[in-house]
This record gives C-alpha cells, structure tokens and sequence, in this order.
C-alpha cells in the first residue's frame, strides 16, 4: 500500500493539463505507468486521484457489497459517479476531465496533497479555507479521532 508524502502547489493549464511536481512522480514513478482513477471527494469540493493499484483494492471492498441493499446500490453509484481512467501523457502530464474541474472549481492554480494512498486535488483558494482552523479545533479533532491509538510503536508495552 502507499504512503504519499507532500503537499504541492501547481497549475492547471487552459484545457486542464496539470504537470505533477517531481518529487510526487518520483512516489509515483511505477503508478505513472499503471494510470489513475480521478473522482469527486465523497466529503470535499476538491478531486481524489487513485493509483490503479489503490482503486484496485477499494473496488475489491465495494465489489464485495450486498447489491441486494439499496443503500449499498446507492452508495456505489454516488461513490463511482464522475470517475474516470486517466493517464500521464508522454510529457508526465495528466489530464483532468473538464466536468470535474467544474466539480472541484478547479480555476488555474491547484494544490496536490497526500491523502495516504491518494492524492487530493484541490483549487488553491479552497484548500486555503478547508485547511485553516476556521470551522473548529483541530487540537480537539485530533484527540477524538487518533486519542485511543496506541503510541507505543508495533504494539509493543
């Protein structure tokens, strides 16, 4: 599985180009060969661009829903609505689908991020807002969701 490091700032060309920044195809130098899934965040006006490999094990996960469960049969078609396959050109640019630019309102300058195993793709003005501590503590919504962790590495006491 991956881990992704980074948060990088670029551009998106007039017919939405975006060229990745060298140190996150340097991560990605054996997904830019395998090509990527780029979709709507389930939570966020922004894109998640998969690795192949990484959209392969999600679609594992979803594929093993009940499509007997109607909120399982919604939840799939919102998940995979707007996806699409895309792949770097021979220049190591990819090319990100006019209706999710619309989506993310992607304009012309863009943040890439690590998101783990994925990269968010976000409009900068938007990721300037959705990471400032303007809609609460982060201090105390890092207590709630990593406070029972275990800091010990490898479990060990």
């Amino acid at each position: 599985m991956l881990s992704l490091i980074g948060t990088y700032e670029c551009k998106v060309d007039a017919k939405g180009r975006l060229m990745m920044p060298s140190a996150l195809k340097k991560q990605l130098a054996k997904e830019l060969q395998e090509g990527f899934v780029v979709k709507r965040s389930v939570f966020n006006s922004c894109l998640e661009l998969w690795p192949m490999s990484e959209w392969e094990v999600m679609m594992k996960k979803i594929n093993g829903l009940n499509r007997f469960n109607k909120k399982n049969v919604d939840f799939i078609r919102r998940f995979t609505a707007g996806v699409k396959l895309i792949e770097a050109d021979a220049s190591g640019r990819l090319l990100i689908p006019k209706d999710l630019i619309a989506f993310a309102s992607i304009v012309k300058d863009i943040v890439l991020t690590s998101g783990g195993n994925i990269i968010e793709i976000w409009d900068l003005v938007a990721y300037e807002v959705a990471v400032s501590d303007n809609d609460g503590d982060f201090a105390a919504l890092a207590e709630e969701v990593m406070g029972d962790q275990n800091d010990v590495p490898d479990g060990l006491s």
